[in-house]
């Protein structure tokens, strides 16, 4: 389950939302959603762990149909607030999901990840509920700013105190132990340039590469493929020879005569 946000966390993690970083992070996730997930206009999205919305207004703005689920109902009233009939919210858990299988085209899960207690369970709940891609968005444990928001939860920060960090080879452990050997596509959003990046003590092709996994947010997509195990029996009986041929039969009385079934003998066995 997890941290379930009240007032309190509810109010730090939108004063991180409102910074600098976050709203860079804001302005660039729309792109990573675009390029990770392939979105199209009226496909059905789930928001998982929707928050107070921020995210479904970007998935909104993209034409898709949205639905959002969040554990907290302080974050459910905030979003009701803010998007009114535009969506379809629940309050329900990740792990435990309710709504039917495949019933959405695409599943996200932007900031949401960090906070669960069993983060295998919520993307296996993911994959059940979404036909098509997942996606999950984190800030990346091995970027500057994760250390330092990671140094800050040690301190006691209300918020990032609960937050799990994660890398791109932590991410896709997790989605091949819940999904299997599914195509797996990633990559990560410089929010603001820091003075390391600044330094870029690696060489410059390593901070500018596309998928550096040192950048900011890391977002990561699996493709759901859907396999059927079949077990191949032997067939252990002989098939005898096949006995008169149904072709040229003219009638049912024709079959049974030259059967030599009488009167009211004839039938047909099934």
């Amino acid at each position: 389950m997890g941290l379930i946000f009240d007032e309190k966390s509810a109010g730090a993690y939108e004063t991180w939302h409102h910074s600098s970083q976050g709203r860079a992070i804001d302005r660039s996730i729309e792109e990573l959603i675009a390029a990770l997930l392939d979105p199209k206009p009226g496909e059905r999205v789930l928001d998982i762990g929707s928050g107070t919305g921020n995210h479904l207004l970007v998935l909104s703005r993209m034409g898709m149909v949205v639905s959002g689920i969040d554990a907290s109902s302080h974050m459910i009233d905030k979003s009701k607030n803010r998007l009114g009939n535009r969506c379809t919210l629940k309050q329900g858990f990740a792990e435990d999901l309710p709504f039917d299988d495949n019933e959405f085209d695409l599943a996200v899960l932007i900031n949401t990840l960090e906070f669960l207690d069993n983060p295998l369970e919520a993307l296996r709940e993911a994959g059940r509920v979404a036909k098509k891609k997942v996606l999950v968005g984190v800030i990346n444990g091995l970027s500057w700013n994760g250390l330092l928001k990671r140094a800050q939860g040690y301190f006691g920060d209300p918020l990032f105190g609960h937050a799990r960090f994660y890398n791109i080879w932590q991410l896709k452990s997790l989605f091949q132990a819940a999904y299997g050997p599914v195509p797996i596509f990633w990559g990560c959003i410089k929010a603001h340039p820091s003075f390391i990046e600044k330094i870029r003590p690696f060489g410059k092709e390593l901070w500018t590469w596309k998928n550096s996994p040192f950048r900011s947010f890391l977002g990561v997509s699996a493709t759901m493929v859907y396999r059927v195990k079949t077990d191949n029996l032997p067939l252990k009986i002989r098939l005898q020879k096949a006995g008169q041929s149904l072709v040229g039969a003219k009638t049912l009385r024709d079959l049974n005569r030259n059967k030599g079934v009488k009167g009211n003998e004839r039938g047909l066995s099934i």
